[in-house]
């Protein structure tokens, strides 16, 4: 088997331990190993960066375990070529699963060139890329809280969410705080709505008819806290993202014209992948790693599946904006979607939206040009025979004699 690298080490990371063994090739194709213990603290990883650069390898492979693994990748970073592998791609064999032998197998595969590294982004972009999944992950903090004051409402057999659309707006919130400071009368917690709603004046009264106990109050309050602190939260967030995202404003700018793409998808897409597409070979490399391309599983000449991967942050993001753009009328985007939803249903049929939206997004990046929407009659026009014939057939099974002519 051909060797790639002479001098490399396998890192078996743990939370408080870890196992580097450094492969060095000899002659006639034979190896040496040499194992070391290192503790995961600061002072140990740093004798650990001595101990490889004294035995003067040059390629050193870790696992992508939890986050363990980036304390490690920000010490060695700079002195050596690393490797992140996927856990799922380098498993050992059964029944031979030790920290000495998992090290091990990884420099082994790493010197023979058997393992495929995964992307890491810069540190700017790793910045924005916490900052991103930290909000939403607060967002959706703010909408537990919500749901929870929707189950107490109706304990108490408050109806607000039937004339309410949003029972954490204008209106809604000034009745919630109303309840909490013991009033209690629909008819005095009807005046305080604001604006239009959907339901008429009597239909909300009854519907803030119930039967609120101090229990009720005390668990609204509590909620209600808990959104305005993280409300407060996502404002600081807020600011802090368009700080860091002053060198990607340029990019940010030209993704927000696709459809679907708001500011806040912009910034989640440039976080997740970056503003330089050299790292990807292709777009088709993109939505691979993205989770958006179908999945290869063929045994004798049959395919047995096709299921997409489980993606991450970055596909539900895209899935979202996805939906968006399918509500855009006389786009590309939307007939798409409409075509493949016909034959195979929406659930594909949204996955090959957002599909599009990241290969969109890959040549955007890559070439800087700005979004060009194909139209809604695209698909048709790329093959207007085909489309012809299956218009020609299906009036013919509706018993009509069709003779074409050219326009």
């Amino acid at each position: 088997m051909k060797l790639y690298h002479e001098r490399c080490a396998g890192l078996d990371v743990h939370a408080n331990l870890i196992v580097a063994c450094i492969r060095v090739a000899l002659a006639g194709g034979e190896a040496e190993y040499e194992t070391r213990s290192f503790a995961a603290n600061t002072k140990q990883l740093l004798a650990l960066a001595d101990w490889l650069g004294e035995r003067r390898v040059t390629h050193v492979v870790m696992e992508s375990t939890g986050v363990y693994w980036k304390p490690v990748w920000h010490v060695l970073e700079g002195h050596f070529e690393l490797v992140l592998a996927n856990a799922r791609d380098v498993k050992n064999l059964p029944g031979r699963k030790s920290d000495v032998n998992d090290a091990t197998w990884l420099a082994e595969l790493l010197a023979h060139g058997l393992v495929r590294g995964s992307f890491v982004p810069p540190a700017p972009i790793q910045e924005l890329r916490d900052l991103t999944r930290t909000r939403k992950q607060l967002t959706r903090e703010a909408a537990q809280h919500m749901l929870r004051i929707q189950k107490v409402l109706e304990d108490a057999n408050l109806k607000m969410t039937s004339v309410f659309s949003d029972i954490m707006g204008a209106s809604g919130r000034a009745v919630l705080e109303a309840i909490v400071s013991g009033e209690g009368d629909p008819e005095r917690l009807a005046d305080l709505t604001r604006g239009r709603l959907k339901a008429p004046r009597a239909e909300i009264v009854e519907a803030l008819r119930g039967r609120i106990k101090a229990h009720h109050r005390f668990l609204i309050k509590l909620h209600l806290q808990q959104i305005t602190a993280t409300e407060a939260t996502i404002d600081e967030l807020e600011s802090r993202l368009g700080e860091v995202m002053a060198p990607f404003r340029a990019a940010e700018k030209l993704l927000s014209t696709i459809p679907g793409v708001s500011e806040t998808v912009a910034r989640v897409i440039i976080a997740e992948i970056g503003d330089d597409m050299r790292r990807f070979p292709s777009a088709g490399h993109l939505r691979s790693w993205a989770g958006l391309s179908p999945g290869l599983n063929e045994s004798a000449g049959k395919k047995l599946s096709t299921r997409v991967r489980r993606g991450g942050w970055l596909k539900t993001t895209l899935v979202q904006a996805a939906w968006c753009a399918t509500r855009k009328k006389d786009s590309y985007l939307r007939s798409q979607f409409a075509r493949i939803k016909a034959r195979r249903g929406p659930k594909k049929a949204i996955l090959a939206v957002a599909g599009s939206i990241l290969t969109a997004t890959y040549h955007m990046l890559k070439t800087g040009a700005e979004y060009h929407d194909l139209g809604p009659a695209y698909l048709d026009q790329r093959d207007k025979r085909r489309v012809t014939n299956r218009l020609v057939k299906r009036l013919r099974s509706m018993g009509y004699s069709v003779e074409l002519t050219a326009a």
